[in-house]
């Protein structure tokens, strides 16, 4: 622990506590602001990437989603930056690595990160600004919110970005589950309701609500700050202090502190039974999960135990409760929602099955209190205890940030612990926790007194039977209507002018140019001269007894060895275009080998390891839309002292079989569900490949065998082999002929890791491929398809549009690709942002270049229009083509630029870093290839824009795609759209 009188704090705050964590170079600074009661924990670390989070206590007791629409209002517009849209404006006057704002259940938060300084503080500033004195204008409520508008008929209708938003997240089916079981889990606190809001309750808002809601829960006292990274802690006190705390002491007299509440106890367990929205019955559909309500999280050692029972039980497909559930007779997945959840103030613990029929409900929830039993009072062996200590172990270790900067991921990691006043060091610092642990599982009791105290004799267990409804989507939209009635029978004259004068009002603000100048910013000279390139060295390597090379990285690991095989298929067409290839990729490390079962290899995987990965690498090549370099990568990572996962490596891929049929219907059926219920989720990514599918090689490749038809024939796989259980043997015989060919291909190895194992780790990695195989190949079909060009609706569960737009356009290489980069951003920024989201009331929209599909491409998602969006989309082009050279086209490049150059230059893990470096190189993008793009797009002007829109997009033919709801289908056949149904 750091000496306290070396660490300097601005005179505002007192010094609560500091902790230093070596293996993860953190300086760990709790302080607190003497006259507001804000706490502020500081991560100290090296990093350049500075990350900062200002989040708040927000415990809806409502479905009106206050919460998440105060989220959208208060980042639009406050008293020092009074701009409509500061938050969207500065992403384009930054150079930040990750922007956005949070609503969860239980806290709001909105956090940043940068590497650049002067933009942290500008971005800070922004955040403080917009969170404790926003303006919560009226209209901006509407915009983001709800509203009642009147259409071209006069008749009323609800409109507002948060409605459609929540329409179109509370389609999913797993949302709906996830909601409707906490409603009976939690029947008295915050999380019996829904903080998004549900789209029946948002109409019953008001600005009114949303400006108490922020009285009494942004106030500083309610608040925790978290920073990282190597900013001096006292610059950022002083800017919190002078920005927001000393400015707000005398106004924030209104909020206090929301203290977490604990739910009140079930006296005994309760079965209920709920509906959930489907567009057609079918058999299988139901959900039966059952849920414990647990401690809270505050106790580091009762949550640290509990994750260790929840990796007994769910760890891998070897595990009993897993196991059972995965093979169930009466059911054809596990639940979603299975194992532990700490994310509330109070835990629970899930198990449950989908795809099973209502009346076997009690069957299933006797079969999971058995199986806890059979747990409980039998010994565990210690290897399998090892193997979950393990895995917390490698959890602990991972330096993830290759999704969200790394600082960020161990802010949130902490911070739901510290917003209810618990101790997030517990959760940063596991060792001396983990040591505890080490000592209990040596009492052979411990195991059978965790099931029995907080499983099996908690009577605050609810069973939740959920069943479908094909009628349920069109009661909610008979409701809606009826209240949109009621509220036509209430319309005078006056209230209709009134309502007419709010959406003029509304449309005048939204076409009103901001004074952005009023916002700090960065510039093209802040951008970073080079590029920030991991080197390794490249090393002759004998593999499989064929001379080959490992690729070597050096990377800051904290202990942990990344190791992948790479596999080269550019001369292997008859692989890359193999139509079994997705279902051997799902498959190869989940079944069993030739020495042992599937669930006896997810064990062995688990004890030395973080699990076994393949998938396929691949890119468009720079030059050509027709050729790509594609990569078979199996990968995992271990502790730098298990050097037992080297040959995991090829125990997958030499000993694997395709003959555990059952255990391939489990897996491949669990795929399918899984697939369908994210759809919602991912329904303006697959309108974008719909669109785009015919614009390279790539993208055909990729429509086909994992696109949306690809969903359908899965499905419909599984639907004929429930009939025709040969088709499973089928299926065995053709991966293993794929197989056979795949494991005799050359092989490339790369490891990254510490310096001081890098040697011992590439010995054992020549070891393991010491002996030579058998190289001859068996011959496999080459499988060609064609792909149309129509314009294509795909009718599926969802009650919003995503839709998107695609034109050929050209590889990376071409010397019109920086230009279409930057083109995507300016049309994005300036012109679809505003007449898709903020008039039109879409969650989102925009446009974007792919190199790798050759196209350039218009999206929008979660959008309550189709036919006025895609006129959007082509507006957009004229409103490009008609702009003149000024300072203001000048700015709007310029802000393209940087966030395209915030994009390149976002760093990644360490190991990410090495693994993105490497791949770049194999795909022909190397350094010197990405310095060069970055100074064509440095040199992109006005005039390329408007070329390139003229020859690329301007009355150039395109394809039309959306995702879009069952009943909308006369409508999109009237529009030319060819209807395709998920089936």
């Amino acid at each position: 622990m750091p000496n306290n009188q070396n660490i300097t704090l601005n005179p505002n705050f007192k010094l609560l506590n500091t902790h230093t964590i070596d293996a993860l170079s953190l300086n760990i600074i709790v302080s607190e602001h003497i006259a507001t009661g804000l706490i502020h924990y500081h991560l100290a670390h090296p990093s350049d990437e500075n990350a900062f989070l200002i989040g708040f206590r927000t415990q809806p007791m409502t479905d009106k989603g206050e919460a998440h629409i105060l989220e959208h209002t208060s980042l639009c517009g406050s008293q020092k930056y009074p701009v409509r849209d500061p938050f969207f404006s500065m992403i384009k006057r930054s150079l930040n690595t990750f922007m956005n704002a949070f609503t969860a259940a239980d806290w709001t938060a909105y956090p940043f990160a940068t590497q650049n300084r002067q933009d942290y503080f500008n971005l800070l500033s922004v955040y403080l600004d917009a969170t404790f004195f926003p303006n919560l204008n009226p209209l901006d409520f509407a915009q983001e919110g709800i509203r009642v508008e009147l259409d071209d008929n006069g008749k009323p209708t609800f409109k507002g970005i948060v409605f459609n938003e929540m329409k179109g997240a509370m389609s999913g089916e797993i949302d709906q589950l996830y909601h409707t079981l906490a409603r009976h889990l939690f029947p008295t606190t915050t999380y019996h309701y829904n903080s998004g809001g549900e789209p029946s309750a948002i109409t019953d808002l008001t600005h009114d609500d949303l400006v108490k809601f922020h009285q009494s829960h942004y106030h500083p006292s309610n608040a925790v700050v978290m920073s990282f990274g190597n900013i001096e802690l006292t610059d950022i006190q002083e800017k919190l202090h002078n920005d927001a705390l000393a400015v707000g002491e005398k106004t924030f007299g209104k909020g206090h502190k929301h203290a977490s509440l604990l739910e009140q106890k079930l006296t005994k367990p309760i079965q209920v039974t709920e509906t959930y929205s489907v567009d057609s019955l079918k058999p299988k559909q139901t959900h039966h999960v059952v849920a414990w309500l647990l401690p809270t999280i505050l106790d580091a050692k009762q949550r640290l135990a509990l994750r260790l029972l929840e990796g007994v039980l769910v760890e891998h497909s070897g595990s009993p409760l897993r196991a059972f559930l995965e093979s169930h007779p009466l059911a054809s997945a596990p639940s979603p929602l299975l194992g532990l959840d700490d994310s509330h103030y109070q835990m629970v613990f899930y198990a449950g099955v989908r795809g099973s029929e209502s009346q076997h409900a009690d069957e299933i929830e006797n079969g999971i209190l058995d199986v806890l039993r059979q747990v409980a009072d039998n010994p565990i062996s210690a290897e399998e205890i090892e193997t979950i200590l393990h895995q917390i172990e490698i959890d602990q270790r991972h330096i993830g940030g290759d999704s969200m900067p790394y600082g960020l991921n161990l802010i949130l990691e902490g911070f739901s612990t510290a917003i209810h006043d618990g101790n997030p060091v517990d959760v940063w610092d596991i060792d001396d926790n983990l040591n505890w642990l080490r000592e209990q599982v040596q009492n052979p009791q411990f195991i059978h007194d965790l099931t029995y105290e907080h499983l099996l004799n908690n009577t605050h267990r609810v069973r939740l039977t959920l069943i479908p409804d094909d009628k349920k989507a069109e009661k909610q939209a008979q409701e809606e209507q009826a209240k949109l009635d009621n509220i036509e029978q209430t319309l005078n004259d006056e209230k209709r002018e009134q309502l007419q004068q709010f959406a003029k009002d509304l449309a005048e603000r939204q076409a009103t140019a901001d004074d952005i100048d009023l916002l700090p910013k960065v510039g093209l000279a802040d951008i970073p001269a080079d590029i920030q390139f991991k080197t390794g060295k490249k090393s002759p390597i004998v593999l499989s007894g064929q001379d080959s090379v490992i690729y070597e990285y050096e990377a800051g690991t904290n202990g942990l060895y990344y190791y992948q095989l790479l596999l080269p298929l550019d001369k292997h067409e008859a692989v890359i275009n193999h139509p079994d290839l997705p279902t051997y990729l799902t498959l190869i490390s989940e079944v069993g080998t030739k020495d042992i079962d599937a669930r006896s290899l997810q064990a062995l995987q688990a004890r030395h390891s973080s699990g076994v990965t393949v998938r396929v690498s691949q890119r468009t090549s720079p030059n050509d839309p027709e050729k790509m370099d594609s990569f078979l990568v199996i990968a995992t990572r271990s502790l730098s002292r298990k050097l037992e996962a080297i040959d995991l490596l090829k125990t997958v891929l030499n000993d694997t079989i395709f003959s555990e049929t059952d255990r391939i219907k489990e897996l491949l059926t669990q795929k399918q569900m899984g697939w369908q219920s994210r759809l919602t989720n991912s329904g303006h990514a697959y309108a974008l490949q719909t669109a785009s599918r015919n614009m390279s090689k790539i993208n055909r490749l990729e429509y086909v065998r994992g696109g949306l038809p690809a969903l359908n024939q899965l499905t419909e796989f599984l639907e004929n082999a429930e009939q025709n259980p040969t088709l499973w043997q089928d299926l065995t015989n053709r991966l293993t002929e794929l197989h056979a060919y795949i494991k005799t291909l050359p092989k490339q190895a790369l490891i990254i890791a510490e310096k001081e194992h890098l040697e011992k780790l590439k010995t054992a990695i020549s070891n393991s491929w010491k002996e030579t195989v058998d190289l001859s190949k068996n011959t496999l079909q080459n499988h060609t398809f064609n792909v149309n060009n129509d314009n294509v609706a795909w009718l599926a569960q969802t009650n919003v549009f995503h839709n998107a737009m695609a034109f050929q356009a050209v590889p990376a290489e071409h010397a019109d690709a920086p230009a279409l980069m930057v083109l995507s951003s300016v049309l994005r920024n300036n012109y679809l942002h505003r007449a898709i989201r903020e008039t039109g009331g879409a969650y989102g929209g925009g446009a974007s270049y792919d190199s790798n599909g050759c196209a350039f491409r218009f999206y929008s998602y979660r959008d309550p229009r189709c036919e006025q969006t895609f006129a959007d989309f082509l507006a957009s082009i004229d409103w490009l083509l008609e702009q003149k050279a000024s300072e203001k086209t000048d700015l709007w490049i310029e802000e393209a630029i940087l966030g395209l150059m915030a994009g390149m230059d976002k760093p990644p893990s360490p190991a990410g870093e090495a693994v993105k470096a490497l791949f770049s190189e194999l795909h022909g993008r190397n350094k010197e290839w990405q310095q060069a793009m970055r100074a064509k797009i440095l040199a992109v002007t006005l005039d390329d824009l408007q070329r390139v829109t003229a020859t690329y997009l301007k009355d150039k033919p395109c394809v039309k795609a959306t995702l879009a709801r069952f009943d909308k289908a006369e409508m999109l056949e009237k529009l030319g759209f060819k209807l395709e149904k998920v089936i």
